[in-house]
């Protein structure tokens, strides 16, 4: 008898387990229907879509188990999909839900804000008591989803007195967390929460179990949106990882892409290492570093030929589990995730890939080179539905995909132009950059790390990914690369106007003014740097305290103590 976890076959319930273990709490996973009857407390991490969450159950012989468990009165803590399988149905699916809850899940509206809602934002109470359920509205909690309970007590009164948080995206407001008697729920990620996400979850787990079954409903309450709502900007830590020469796996950063140390004339010293791959670190302790200084999220990509059989070789597996066991934000691993065939002839699919980064702890998976051939081909043939970004969203949600871009700048005479991407040029300022002036260009997607131009601009993959399922949209840019010269804002801005789901800027940041730059001037919802912060030129906490002064939001480590 005890505490139980239940794994329903998809998703990242390996930081759950990760975030127990180092809590100090023991668990058993559910393993069959009979374990039900022996939990006397069970937490349901659901990670993924509606639809195969529901399926995976059912075929599993869980469905019913876990509906009457839930009846029995005996402690239950359901997280994203764990609480949405408790309402009878959903926009993303047609199979129905547990029906505790009366009530239907429903999509975001896309039309003035990014659709998934995917970053930090607040939980605000109903009715604060002192039983608070460890929630702090002060906190700053993790969301990735793009279907949510939308709250409206005047039509719904009995729905929404299980209502116990909730949080406003754009004009929006929705359930952010239930409970009721037994149930607790919440739509964000406590254990990608970082601190906050612990004391909720070891708050709960820490109470007596018979404490969770007298938990009073809440009187539904007018609430009006803010003219504003909390949702932050984030600030992610990127790591390129590859093996050096000796084989062991190290940080790199290059500058336009080239990972290897040059020598200098005027320094003796860079003699003896030139031509061996520029070494920044190792990835776990960078990882571990960059959460302790308060990085909103983590991404390690790997740039070394492992990637081409990526579950016969498995250090980067090895490196998102070590991550992924200390690490309590979001972790976005890239590289490899495609199809692919072993070396003994065995094919893997990119569902399969991603899946096993899943399991060891990774919440999204990026894909890069694979995304513009995908893209290539639904233009030419529009077919869809058996690609690397279809498949995944289909099985773990559009939230966990993310498609890296790598434009390359293509100058034309503004003057004579009359080609295809017209309508996608920019201008150099007359006071931007010398280069810049009295030119203009559209940008051309690449492929292998920029290395190879593809015949693709960067808003027809950018439309593109985002048809096939994308998620977000990792905006690189080759030109900026390495630069310090701040994030290519022109290109930022062409490719958000043009898509509804999260853009992450990224390249060329040089300071803390950079971010600044991009989330006054862009609406990106996340800016990503790599070798500033590897270098110490920039800490983390010195872009945080920039986009405070100036009243840009962003999670403060300081709220979670």
């Amino acid at each position: 008898m005890g505490l139980y976890l239940l794994d329903y076959g998809a998703g990242n319930v390996r930081s759950l387990a990760n975030s127990l273990t180092k809590l100090g709490h023991s668990f058993t996973w559910i393993s069959d229907p009979s374990d039900f009857a022996k939990a006397t407390s069970l937490v349901f991490p659901g990670v993924g879509a509606f639809e195969t969450a529901i399926q995976h159950l059912t075929d599993r012989g869980l469905l019913e188990p876990l509906r009457d468990y839930i009846k029995s009165g005996r402690p239950y803590f359901g997280i994203c999909i764990g609480m949405q399988v408790l309402f009878e149905s959903s926009d993303e699916s047609p199979s129905k839900g547990l029906g505790i809850i009366p009530y239907h899940i429903s999509r975001f509206d896309d039309t003035n804000k990014s659709v998934p809602h995917m970053g930090w934002n607040t939980a605000d109470l109903l009715n604060i008591q002192d039983d608070a359920e460890g929630i702090k509205e002060s906190s700053y909690y993790y969301f990735v989803h793009s279907f949510c309970a939308k709250y409206d007590h005047e039509k719904y009164p009995e729905a929404m007195s299980w209502a116990y948080t909730t949080t406003q995206y754009g004009n929006e407001l929705f359930v952010s967390s239930v409970r009721r008697n037994n149930v607790f729920g919440t739509q964000f990620h406590p254990e990608k929460s970082g601190t906050a996400g612990l004391q909720l979850l070891d708050e709960w787990l820490r109470k007596p179990e018979s404490s969770h079954t007298h938990m009073p409903s809440i009187t539904p309450k007018s609430l009006y949106p803010r003219p504003e709502h909390r949702f932050t900007k984030r600030i992610i830590a990127c790591m390129d990882v590859r093996a050096n020469d000796e084989g062991d796996l190290v940080v790199t950063k290059g500058d336009q892409y080239d990972v290897r140390e040059k020598a200098s004339p005027t320094n003796a010293l860079t003699a003896k290492i030139a031509g061996a791959v520029r070494n920044l670190g190792k990835p776990v302790a960078l990882a571990a570093k960059y959460y302790a200084e308060g990085a909103d999220e983590l991404c390690l990509l790997n740039i070394t030929s492992f990637r081409h059989s990526p579950l016969q070789d498995q250090p980067m597996l090895a490196v998102v589990r070590a991550a992924a066991e200390n690490v309590f934000i979001p972790l976005t691993i890239g590289g490899g995730i495609k199809d692919t065939v072993d070396p003994d002839g065995t094919k893997r699919p990119a569902l399969e890939v991603a899946g096993e980064y899943f399991r060891a702890g990774a919440d999204k998976v990026s894909i890069g080179s694979e995304a513009v051939y995908a893209v290539e081909r639904l233009r030419a043939t529009a077919e869809k539905g058996k690609g690397a970004i279809e498949t995944i969203a289909h099985a773990y949600g559009r939230q966990a995909v993310v498609v890296s871009i790598d434009p390359r700048r293509v100058y034309i005479d503004p003057q004579s132009y009359d080609g295809p991407y017209k309508n996608e040029l920019i201008y150099g300022k007359p006071d931007g950059p010398d280069n810049e002036r009295g030119k203009a260009w559209w940008y051309q997607c690449t492929v292998s790390g920029g290395r190879e131009n593809r015949p693709l601009s960067v808003l027809e993959l950018a439309k593109g990914a985002e048809e096939l399922g994308a998620g977000e949209i990792l905006l690189n840019s080759i030109d900026r690369d390495g630069t310090g010269l701040g994030f290519d804002l022109g290109l930022i801005k062409l490719v958000k106007g043009s898509v509804k789901i999260p853009v992450v800027a990224s390249s060329g940041a040089g300071s803390a003014d950079h971010f600044v730059d991009v989330f006054k001037t862009t609406d990106a919802e996340a800016a990503l740097a790599a070798g500033i912060f590897h270098r110490e030129q920039v800490r983390i906490s010195e872009i945080k305290d920039a986009l405070k002064k100036v009243h840009i939001n962003g999670r403060e480590l300081s709220l979670e103590m």
